[in-house]
């Protein structure tokens, strides 16, 4: 049998993989911005971290640390080419089998380099950082630019939410000394941003993975009760200075959210109705996309190729059962991870990292009952890193254990 040498990489590369994985995940949540100045840049981070990781592993030898997460992707794969082939001629199907499969390498790679070079501390940092900055677009542009629902980097108020719901645990694995005013600042921006794009979805994200930092005592009571007070005083500052603005967006938020409760049933009921007709290989990616009119019955003369507006239903009807199965397994595999790290670690940095990759995991998966996110970065990165903190825990406690044998010795 082959084997591969293990070879630490030297400095340079290290500190290569280092950048541009942190690129990777930190220029996510401010994608559009950066697409505003060019339409590709937003993806040259994730490209150059594949190629430079790929170039690595060959030149030393090295083969990827098998894990559960990768054989599910793999298998992922296979049923997206397998659909994707089935509906070659539909409209969407090659634009949107380009969407799903950066994220299934991306995913592969960020554990591999997270459980080797990229201490996963870095990684969260650069993920809160990134979405701290989109949080800023966001109260930009609700205070500055008039905005009646606060979007910033994102065309979507929603999205933009469900990118700073799921940063917002982060910041409790980041907590040391001389960092605590950083931290809450941060958490203030997060928080305030996401109220600002006035999203029920994110709102029930954010609950759900603060209720779960709590259940798991990381966060304290007070410290989440402080956090509510600050963005509270915030809401009555706002209400004082821009009092008929915030009056003029909760009118249109109410107003557009009556029409969301119909749409989105409507939406739903079209998605379940093609995975009934078709359970194996679905209607293929995109094809929600495609159908949707014929399905509906042209319920919505002004949406005829809307998303389903619920990451779950949307995936099983363009994949089928098989490709839905695989991709819940996705999130089973990082669940697993990350339980095990937690019960491994013991009170300490790595228990705390992995209780908030689990809370801000929840978090997305709550929004994306009524989103389809399936196509941004954080489920996919925070999968990646609830595997590699797995992999980093049995590593540590295999070299106790030698250690422990050596000086029994």
């Amino acid at each position: 049998m082959t084997t591969f040498a293990v070879v630490r990489p030297s400095t340079r590369e290290e500190t290569l993989l280092r950048v541009l994985a942190c690129a990777t995940v930190a220029c996510a949540p401010v994608e559009g911005y950066l697409t505003a100045v060019q339409s590709q840049l937003g993806k040259l981070a994730p490209a150059l971290l594949t190629v430079v990781w790929l170039v690595v592993r060959i030149r030393r030898r090295q083969a990827p640390r098998p894990t559960p997460l990768h054989a599910v992707l793999a298998l992922l794969a296979v049923v997206l080419a397998a659909t994707a082939s089935r509906h070659a001629a539909g409209e969407f199907t090659a634009e949107y089998t380009l969407r799903w499969l950066p994220f299934l390498v991306v995913a592969a790679v960020l554990a591999d380099v997270a459980s080797r070079e990229v201490p996963i501390r870095w990684l969260l940092l650069a993920a809160a950082a990134g979405a701290t900055v989109a949080g800023a677009g966001a109260l930009y542009s609700l205070v500055a630019e008039g905005e009646a629902r606060a979007s910033g980097p994102q065309p979507d108020p929603n999205d933009l939410a469900y990118f700073l719901v799921a940063a917002v645990p982060l910041l409790a694995a980041l907590h040391r000394r001389g960092r605590g005013f950083l931290l809450t600042a941060a958490g203030i921006v997060l928080v305030a941003g996401a109220t600002a794009t006035f999203s029920r979805g994110g709102a029930l994200g954010l609950a759900a993975a603060v209720g779960w930092l709590l259940l798991r005592r990381v966060v304290p009571w007070r410290v989440v009760a402080a956090g509510a007070a600050a963005v509270a005083g915030l809401g009555v500052a706002a209400l004082l200075f821009a009092g008929p603005q915030l009056d003029r967006a909760l009118q249109e938020k109410t107003f557009i959210a009556a029409s969301n409760v119909d749409t989105r049933e409507l939406r739903w009921q079209a998605a379940a109705r093609m995975l009934t007709a078709h359970p194996v290989l679905g209607v293929g990616p995109g094809g929600f996309r495609e159908h949707y009119a014929a399905e509906s019955h042209n319920a919505e003369v002004d949406e005829q190729t809307p998303v389903a507006h619920n990451m779950y239903l949307e995936v099983a009807a363009e994949l089928g059962l098989p490709g839905f199965a695989l991709f819940a397994g996705v999130v089973g595999v990082a669940a697993v991870a990350s339980e095990r790290t937690v019960r491994r670690a013991g009170p300490g940095p790595r228990r705390t990292e992995a209780v908030a990759i689990q809370a801000s995991l929840l978090a997305v998966l709550v929004t994306s009952t009524f989103l389809s996110e399936q196509y941004y970065l954080p489920l996919w990165s925070l999968a990646a890193l609830a595997v590699a903190a797995e992999t980093r825990s049995c590593r540590e406690s295999e070299g106790s254990a030698d250690a422990g044998a050596a000086r029994d010795q």
